[in-house]
């Protein structure tokens, strides 16, 4: 095969299939190696990751205690089926559990992703009320495969369409761009309570098995809940017999600053579902946890899922490696130390940008909302639309900085290792870039 560096962008664009977008004329970097915030390409051209991935290497790259123990468990064992026991596969669950929200312990099942960990809860959630529905809110991922993408609630999910039967969807609340049409966060709250029980009504309590959301909504615009919101679907779903599945898959392991976002919010769901930052993506890994008192169904039971996959020992010892690594870097406190450095640097970008419209997160996970206009709150490009600020975030590449978006949101989560250099860094491309992005709107 031929490898030499000034092909392998050829080959990319020969033989590779990017996800979402059209594949002619794209021209990414070739990315060869990490470190710590930076990705470095095949010709040697450094870039700052602010945005860990896609929300995912928690750790940074390189991380020399994940590698290794990725390395020693190659050289061990490389693969042992799911149905046997396997010793890294028991430290990463119990692990897993003592960083759990519940008072009471859980198990956990593993899966290769956070989709797959979707579909596989929702099974759960099915065989454990012997009911069929499944609420999600419109404004949502979940994953792409047929199940968790009609699971989720925006444009990606309509390849899969008509889909899995039995989801149904609702509005969540959104401060800045309210579907319930109020500008007050505590009357947002009301009516999108008011809406989601009038849904459980119309589609029957008794008949709805889970409620499937994101504590923070991810990929569709870092959207935090007004106060209480979370709180209250708890309590809708506790009188109706509903379980609360959190997908966690991108605010779990330390991005909230807290091990999942239930505990940051104080919410305690029935189930959960991570992946990403379990392994901060050296190996891909994804799972469901599930709080013992129900979990303990399936002891006289069949569990019904099974991947070949499930618990694979490189990816256990990914993840027991990683904890291990967040535990004593203390890095789960760290992202709330990041919130004020991101706070503060936003903050500046607001006063100085009128497209910046809002800028909003928890922990070391934040959106830049650009806008047309702000009085309105126009979006600079509407949300689902045909057109993208794909020329945005290629410039910010072009100058050394990779942030993650979609539409008219900029997704700004670097590794809970970052340090105020690499903010600073960070920043003043993203600084430079946005005072160009201005003059072009005010020329338009």
């Amino acid at each position: 095969m031929t490898t030499a560096s000034e092909d392998l962008a050829a080959l990319l664009d020969r033989y590779v299939l990017t996800p979402w977008v059209a594949q002619a004329g794209r021209t990414p970097p070739v990315i060869v190696r990490g470190e710590g915030s930076y990705l470095y390409d095949h010709v040697g051209k450094r870039y700052l990751d602010f945005s860990a991935g896609l929300v995912a290497v928690n750790l940074g790259h390189a991380h020399s205690g994940v590698a290794a123990a990725i390395a020693e468990q190659a050289g061990r064992l490389a693969y042992s089926a799911p149905s046997l026991g396997n010793d890294q596969r028991a430290r990463l669950a119990a692990a897993i559990s003592d960083l759990a929200p519940w008072d009471e312990s859980c198990r956990v099942f593993f899966t290769t992703g956070g989709g797959e960990a979707n579909e596989d809860a929702i099974k759960f959630a099915r065989t454990l009320t012997g009911r069929h529905k499944v609420l999600t809110a419109y404004r949502s991922f979940h994953g792409s495969a047929p199940g968790a993408g009609t699971l989720t609630g925006e444009n990606r999910r309509w390849p899969n369409e008509p889909g899995i039967p039995g989801v149904v969807r609702f509005f969540a609340p959104f401060p800045y761009r309210s579907p319930f049409h109020t500008l007050d966060a505590r009357e947002e709250t009301d009516r999108a309570i008011a809406h989601l029980e009038e849904v459980v009504r119309y589609e029957g309590g008794d008949r709805i098995a889970a409620l499937l959301i994101e504590p923070i909504i991810g990929a569709n615009g870092v959207i935090v809940f007004p106060d209480g919101y979370l709180a209250r679907v708890r309590d809708l779903c506790t009188r109706y017999g509903i379980l609360l599945i959190f997908d966690e898959v991108m605010t779990g392991f330390g991005r909230t600053g807290e091990a999942f976002a239930a505990q940051r919010f104080g919410v305690t769901p029935d189930l959960l579902t991570f992946a990403k930052g379990v392994t901060s993506a050296y190996v891909p890994l994804g799972g469901v946890a599930v709080r013992e008192s129900l979990a303990n169904y399936f002891d006289t039971r069949p569990l019904p899922s099974g991947h070949t996959f499930s618990g694979h020992p490189l990816a256990m010892a990914a993840g027991v490696a990683a904890l291990r690594a967040y535990r004593e870097e203390k890095l789960f406190a760290r992202a709330r130390e990041i919130e004020g450095w991101l706070r503060e640097r936003f903050d500046a970008l607001q006063r100085k940008h009128a497209v910046v419209g809002e800028a909003r997160g928890v922990g070391a996970f934040f959106g830049l909302e650009l806008v047309a206009d702000r009085e309105t709150r126009e979006p600079l490009v509407a949300w689902q639309g045909a057109k993208t600020l794909q020329a945005f975030f290629n410039e910010l590449l072009a100058e050394g900085l990779y942030v993650y978006g979609r539409y008219n949101v900029a997704i700004v989560s670097p590794p809970l290792t970052v340090s105020v250099d690499e903010l600073d860094e960070g920043f003043a491309i993203l600084d430079a870039a946005l005072g160009r992005l201005g003059n072009l709107k005010r020329c338009s």
